[in-house]
């Protein structure tokens, strides 16, 4: 691992030592994880990267990926598949856009068999639209085509999620709380669950999903197969698998490094009350085709979208608290270009699968240093040439957190200034008015023309 050192930012001065020290990573952790490279599947046979072919998946399947285009397996899937089909626990450390459902979906369907009165795997996400996202990925990918597939989530009636759980479905995909919910109504028994996945782990942890988590695996059975797929493992995380998985074998993709090769990432120091300002400059020079700007409180996302209102069209915003029609309308209009600028909190961040992002902008840097890989893990998945673009405002009390999210991605963030915008005062002004006001600050569709922002 190496560590870098950057200096806390002082008011107008921002000093980087490029002096990299190379050191040995020791990590405690109270369950020890295997690594892949050290552990083969019994009996395997050398995995081809480049086709799904040698993964071990039926005729069946590798007709249906022919079918809808899947030609060469994603890092992920040529890793955990192989192994995942023998009925072994599997942990993949993924961030989504990388193929991780397929990755975990087909051994699921490779061992569903005679259809049975109840589910034989439960598959939990952390939001809604996550586990709508999953659902529809599930459904193409299915090859039986009496494999039924159930969503139960929070903001939906539930008299229809009951409905769907009277057709007897062999998948159900789903958020932690609604599910729980189900249990404990007596419209959803686990008892005949083959496989659990746990989908980004580490999301639902952070949200508070643990107890209903483990309420919900102590009611499937001992002998059954367990998915864990997480960008990070934390702690918790890895506790978690200690206590639910059976030797589990760890398949870790150093998303350091995917990150690096696929985003370019920038920081600016600015001063808070010039943040809008900045991000109006931002988006006029680099004229994204699709932005998301992160904040980090709900309050904050709708302020930043009032600024927008009136001024600049195809601006949305979402967070937690809007209602589900709402959050759902939002995201279709992503997905389908009509909006083009997104504002978002973290929270959101994990429903958010589109190839057209081009850019991603930190207006508040996260808290957690996780948070920033996930951030920036919206871009750069236009097209395997293009690189996606990430920003960070950096406020002056904000140096460190920098040097950890620069320590986490293993690489120095590039500095980015535009000319004639002074984001930083050598002394700090005497209010702290929000400059967004300032009536010199024009923003407009005719800034940055027609079809991108």
């Amino acid at each position: 691992m190496t560590i870098h050192y950057r200096s806390t930012i002082l008011y107008g001065l921002m000093v980087t030592e490029n002096t990299e020290v190379q050191t040995t990573s020791v990590i405690e952790s109270e369950v020890p994880l295997d690594e892949e490279s050290a552990i083969e599947p019994s009996g395997s046979e050398p995995v081809d990267p480049t086709s799904f072919d040698s993964l071990g998946l039926s005729p069946a399947a590798l007709k249906v990926l022919d079918k809808i285009g899947f030609q060469v397996p994603s890092p992920i899937q040529a890793r955990f598949i192989p192994i995942a089909i023998t009925g072994r626990d599997c942990i993949g450390q993924a961030r989504t856009g990388t193929g991780k459902t397929a990755a975990f979906v087909l051994p699921i369907l490779e061992q569903l068999g005679e259809k049975t009165p109840t589910p034989q795997s439960i598959i939990l996400t952390p939001t809604r639209e996550l586990s709508e996202q999953v659902a529809e990925e599930a459904k193409r990918l299915t090859y039986s085509g009496q494999c039924r597939i159930a969503v139960l989530v929070g903001g939906r009636p539930i008299h229809k999620q009951i409905e769907q759980l009277q057709k007897q479905p062999q998948i159900v995909v789903g958020t932690p709380g609604r599910v729980l919910d189900l249990i404990n109504r007596r419209n959803l028994d686990l008892s005949r669950v083959k496989v659990a996945v746990l989908d980004e782990a580490d999301r639902m942890l952070d949200i508070g999903f643990l107890p209903d988590i483990k309420k919900i695996l102590n009611c499937c059975p001992r002998e059954r197969q367990t998915f864990l797929l997480s960008a990070t493992l934390p702690g918790p995380v890895e506790r978690l698998a200690h206590r639910f998985m059976k030797d589990p074998l760890r398949i870790d993709l150093s998303e350091d490094k995917i990150v690096v090769d696929t985003i370019d990432q920038f920081y600016v120091t600015v001063e808070p009350h010039i943040k809008f300002r900045l991000l109006v400059e931002l988006l006029k020079k680099e004229r994204p085709h699709q932005a998301i700007v992160f904040t980090r409180t709900r309050r904050g996302a709708e302020k930043l979208h009032q600024r927008f209102q009136g001024k600049l069209s195809g601006v949305s915003v979402i967070h937690g608290d809007l209602p589900q029609r709402v959050r759902d309308r939002v995201l279709k209009q992503f997905r389908a270009g009509t909006t083009r600028l997104l504002i978002a909190t973290d929270v959101m961040g994990r429903g958010i699968d589109i190839s057209g992002i081009s850019h991603i902008i930190n207006f508040d840097l996260p808290q957690d240093c996780d948070d920033y890989v996930h951030r920036i893990g919206r871009t750069g998945r236009m097209t395997s040439d293009t690189k996606g673009r990430a920003f960070s405002f950096v406020a002056p009390d904000e140096g460190d957190q920098l040097t950890k999210i620069e320590n986490r991605v293993d690489s120095l963030l590039t500095c980015y200034s535009i000319d004639g915008l002074e984001t930083f005062k050598e002394r700090r002004r005497n209010h702290v008015d929000d400059l967004s006001n300032d009536p010199k600050i024009v923003v407009s569709d005719d800034d940055f023309g027609s079809g991108v922002l």
